[in-house]
């Protein structure tokens, strides 16, 4: 079976940077499983399945605007060092949990601190970089009812 719409798709994958080196994977674990046609791999990967097999290894380069998007400046917030004086071993390159101005919990990387302010960077860790993945089909299958269905 091909990879189409509403298909249930397993693939182990490693996203690599250019020099080669594994930045983020599957192999080591458990392969990654999708519904085909739902947005939840990057749009740029999706559409790069399409079509594919079981059994098939490929690999691709997705665009930045297809992957991750481009890197948002407005994600780049400065808070008051005050709100982190519950967070033991505070330092840049610390990623921690923050609340934005909606109430929702953001992941972000702490890329700049002083004594009175914390910049925290809650861009994707990808975001703004083309991404090279070497993928591995394993499976191909249509989604059950009950699995569309939570989709939502």
């Amino acid at each position: 079976m091909k990879i189409t719409q509403d298909a249930h798709v397993s693939f182990h994958y490693a996203l690599e940077s250019e020099a080669g080196e594994v930045l983020d994977g599957s192999r080591d674990g458990e392969p990654l499983t999708y519904i085909h046609g739902h947005r939840q791999i990057v749009p740029g990967l999706e559409a790069a399945l399409e079509g594919r097999e079981p059994g098939e290894r490929f690999r691709q380069r997705v665009p930045a605007s297809e992957g991750y998007g481009e890197r948002d400046k407005s994600k780049v917030l400065e808070l008051e060092r005050e709100a982190f004086a519950g967070m033991p071993g505070l330092k840049i390159g610390l990623f921690c949990q923050i609340e934005d101005e909606q109430g929702e919990m953001r992941l972000g990387k702490v890329v700049a601190l002083d004594t009175r302010q914390v910049t925290v960077d809650t861009n994707h860790p990808f975001a703004g970089q083309d991404l090279l993945f070497d993928i591995e089909v394993l499976s191909v299958r249509a989604a059950t009812a009950q699995e569309l269905s939570e989709l939502g």
